[in-house]
C-alpha cells in the first residue's frame, strides 16, 4: 500500500492529468492523420496547382516560372491588366450569354421530355428512351460537318454563337436522361392526386413535379452551365471567324499566344476564367450533390 500511494497521487495530480490528456490528444491526432492520409494527399494534389497558379499570377515577369516560388513583390495589378486587355470583357459577356441562355433553354426543353418518359405510358416509350441514350453516346464530332454546312449555307449564322444556343431549345440527351432518372422516384400518388383535383398535365408538371424536382434541375443546370462555360470546340467551329463572338475558353488561347512570355498574366487570366464556376459550385454544391445522388436511386 505504501508503494502504490505515490503513484496514485502522481496520476491524480493536475500535472499528471494534463500530461495524460496531452498524450491522448497526440494519439488522436496521429490516428486522424493515419486515417485521412489518403484524403489529405488527394486534396493537396488538387489544391497545389491552384496555389502555384495564384502565386505565379501575382509575380513580376522576371520572377514567373523561376525557382523562387514565393512572390518577392505582390503584383495585384496583373489582374487589372488582364481585365483591361482588348477583347477580354467582350469574351466575358459572350460567355455569360452563351452559358446563361444555354442553361435556361436546356432545362426548359428537357424537363417536359423527361417527365413524359418517366410518367407517361405510350407506345414506343422504351424506343424513345433508347434513342435518348444512343444520342448520349454519339460524339459531336460525328455530326459536326452536316451541322456546320446547315448553319453556314442554309442559315448563314456562322461567326455568331446562335448555332450553339439554338439547338439547346430542343433538349439535351444527357439532361433528359438525368431528369428522367430523378422523376421516376417521385411517387405516382402525387400526380394522381393532382389529376383528381382537376390539374392537367402541364399544370401538374409546374405545380407538383417542378417543386419536387429542384435538386435534379439544379444538377442539370450546373452541368450545362459548366459545359457551356468551358466549351472550346463549339466556339472554335462556329465563332472563330468573328473576334466579337469569341468566348473566354477560345479567347484565352489567343491571350496565351499574345502573352506567351508573360506567364504571370496568363495565370491571372486563367484564374479569372475559372473563378466563376468554382464559386458557383462552392455555393451550389449541396443541391448539386443531392441531385446527382438522387438520380441514381431508381432507374
Amino acid at each position: 500500500m505504501t508503494l502504490s500511494t505515490p503513484v496514485l497521487a502522481k496520476a491524480s495530480s493536475p500535472s499528471g492529468r494534463s500530461a495524460a490528456s496531452a498524450a491522448a490528444r497526440r494519439r488522436a491526432a496521429l490516428n486522424w492523420v493515419a486515417v485521412h492520409a489518403l484524403g489529405v494527399a488527394a486534396a493537396l494534389f488538387f489544391i497545389l496547382p491552384f496555389v502555384f497558379a495564384f502565386l505565379t499570377s501575382v509575380m513580376t515577369d522576371s520572377q514567373a516560372l523561376t525557382t523562387n516560388y514565393w512572390p518577392t513583390s505582390w503584383q495585384w495589378g496583373n489582374y487589372t491588366k488582364v481585365w483591361e486587355a482588348p477583347g477580354f470583357l467582350t469574351w466575358w459577356r459572350n460567355t455569360l450569354v452563351y452559358a446563361g441562355a444555354g442553361t435556361l433553354l436546356t432545362v426548359v426543353s428537357s424537363l417536359p421530355v423527361a417527365y413524359a418518359l418517366a410518367k407517361f405510358r405510350f407506345r414506343g416509350r422504351k424506343l424513345a428512351l433508347m434513342a435518348v441514350i444512343s444520342m448520349m453516346m454519339l460524339p459531336p464530332q460525328v455530326t459536326i460537318i452536316p451541322m456546320y454546312l446547315f448553319w453556314a449555307k442554309q442559315m448563314h449564322l456562322t461567326g455568331t454563337l446562335w448555332p450553339l444556343i439554338i439547338p439547346m431549345a430542343f433538349g439535351d440527351a444527357f439532361s433528359i436522361f438525368l431528369l428522367r432518372q430523378f422523376l421516376t422516384t417521385i411517387p405516382k400518388e402525387y400526380i394522381e392526386a393532382a389529376r383528381i383535383d382537376g390539374c392537367g398535365d402541364l399544370r401538374t408538371l409546374l405545380r407538383v413535379v417542378l417543386p419536387m424536382a429542384k435538386p435534379a434541375i439544379a444538377a442539370v443546370a450546373l452541368f450545362q452551365f459548366f459545359y457551356c462555360w468551358n466549351d472550346y470546340f463549339g466556339p472554335q467551329i462556329y465563332a472563330s471567324e468573328n473576334h466579337a463572338a469569341w468566348t473566354l475558353s477560345y479567347g484565352l488561347e489567343s491571350f496565351k499566344g499574345a502573352h506567351h512570355t508573360n506567364w504571370n498574366l496568363t495565370m491571372a487570366a486563367t484564374l479569372l476564367v475559372m473563378a466563376p464556376v468554382i464559386l458557383l459550385f462552392f455555393f451550389a454544391q449541396k443541391a448539386f450533390i443531392e441531385g446527382v445522388t438522387l438520380t441514381g436511386v431508381k432507374g
